[in-house]
């Protein structure tokens, strides 16, 4: 009788028992190597972020980022020192999304960067790129893969750099890691728009998780609807981290638990690491070509969050470009302005985009079918009903009239010469204090 017992309870047991891991990512860091205001107080500093993930990785993490580590341009930090921070990661990042702003000083200098790191960076549509990588945490494996998404052949201007479809990479990639490597979880790394990644998710099956990025969107533990899929996005500039942890057993998830650790005050920071960015950003502050930024252009009574910002933005972009209406994508306002001094260091951070106002010509019912395509994702300024026969002015980037929306914005074109951040530089400047 005992024989018959023990044999029952071995064989109702689980094949496999159950294994947590626990992966961490981050996104569209933009060489923003210091802790910086936001609507939610100070966030970031990268040797927060490094002091947190470092732990993490030793208590045996996976860590990945999403891409897009530098910004030429803005902020200044990124024109001096470029890539500087990537070694930096060495032995805590598993692997990185090629984003379209890590090609941003040419090829040449990508090419040198990414000598410089033991982690690989991974792209299954672009040429030159490996597409996945697989991971093995206490037996499970864990397969995953990156992607450029189908802006990159507008925002990335590399000679013989090359895109192809990122579903069907996708779904090649999804394949090779199911069938070949055999894993048991399969995770996207990065780096398209949010829209895109939720609809990757419904025509791509067995996707497990997707880590967000490029959209600088924040955005908790969400399962995807009608799929399998789980997404979440950490924001930008190391504002969050997600984490997330996966129990598979039997060679699949069971569960999907997680949450964005915030990149703050109480985490503790790698010591070296932030010594290393306080020597950086005296000597930057110190170097003729870039002091200038650091003046003070302005002060502000109260702090002004992103979206007043943006809202007084697309008001002066109407008034100086003399239109009707004006618009503007959201991407192009990404941080608040504090109270306090002004720099154009912190302006820059806000607006990191030198674009100029183009104002366009337009029926009233052409302005409709604009707004009803890109209102949703811009801000617009302050109009009444639209009359259809009635012609009007449009003031907007030439981002969203040359690039972005370019199918929709088929009227008289005009250059004003007239840059965006100029225009807003030159309000604070006219009216100090604010």
């Amino acid at each position: 009788m005992r024989k018959l017992v023990l044999v029952f309870l071995l064989t109702a047991l689980p094949l496999y028992a159950e294994t947590t891991v626990t992966l961490l990512h981050f996104s569209d860091y933009h060489s923003h190597a210091l802790p910086f205001y936001t609507d939610e107080g100070e966030r970031g500093g990268i040797a927060r972020a490094i002091g947190y993930l470092r732990a993490q990785k030793r208590a045996g993490a996976l860590v990945f980022s999403g891409g897009d580590t530098i910004n030429k341009g803005a902020p200044a930090w990124s024109d001096k020192y470029q890539c500087a921070e990537w070694p930096w990661w060495n032995g805590i990042i598993d692997a990185m999304a090629f984003g379209n702003h890590d090609a941003d000083y040419g090829w040449d200098a990508f090419e040198r960067c990414r000598a410089r790191v033991r982690y690989p960076i991974l792209s299954a549509n672009t040429s030159g790129f490996r597409g996945t990588a697989v991971f093995t945490v206490r037996g499970v494996r864990i397969g995953v893969f990156a992607l450029a998404g189908d802006d990159f052949p507008k925002l990335v201007k590399v000679p013989g750099l090359t895109f192809t479809d990122p579903v069907v990479a996708a779904k090649a990639a999804v394949r090779a890691l199911r069938d070949e490597q055999n894993v048991d979880v399969v995770v996207m790394i990065g780096h398209q728009e949010d829209d895109a990644d939720y609809a990757m998710a419904k025509a791509v099956p067995g996707i497990d998780l997707i880590f967000g990025s490029h959209s600088h969107l924040k955005r908790d533990l969400v399962q995807i609807p009608d799929t399998t899929t789980t997404f979440i996005s950490p924001s930008q500039y190391l504002t969050y981290i997600s984490r997330v942890e996966l129990t598979i057993a039997d060679g699949r998830v069971k569960s999907v638990r997680g949450g964005l650790i915030p990149v703050e005050a109480s985490i503790p920071a790698d010591r070296r690491i932030e010594r290393r960015v306080e020597d950086m950003q005296r000597e930057l502050e110190r170097d003729p070509q870039y002091r200038d930024l650091f003046k003070v252009i302005g002060n502000f009574d109260a702090p002004l969050s992103t979206e007043a910002l943006a809202r007084r933005t697309v008001d002066i972009m109407r008034d100086v470009a003399k239109a009707d209406v004006a618009i503007s994508t959201r991407s192009s306002f990404r941080s608040p302005l504090p109270a306090g001094p002004l720099t154009m260091e912190l302006l820059r951070a806000a607006m990191p985009y030198e674009n100029e106002i183009t104002a366009c010509t337009m029926s009233g019912a052409q302005l409709q079918r604009v707004l009803d395509v890109v209102g949703p994702e811009s801000y617009v300024s302050a109009i009444g009903t639209i009359d259809p026969a009635r012609t009007y002015r449009v003031a907007t980037t030439d981002y969203v009239a040359q690039v972005a929306h370019r199918e929709l914005f088929q009227c008289d074109k005009t250059q004003t010469g007239l840059r965006v951040r100029e225009e807003f530089f030159k309000s604070v400047a006219a009216k100090p204090p604010l």
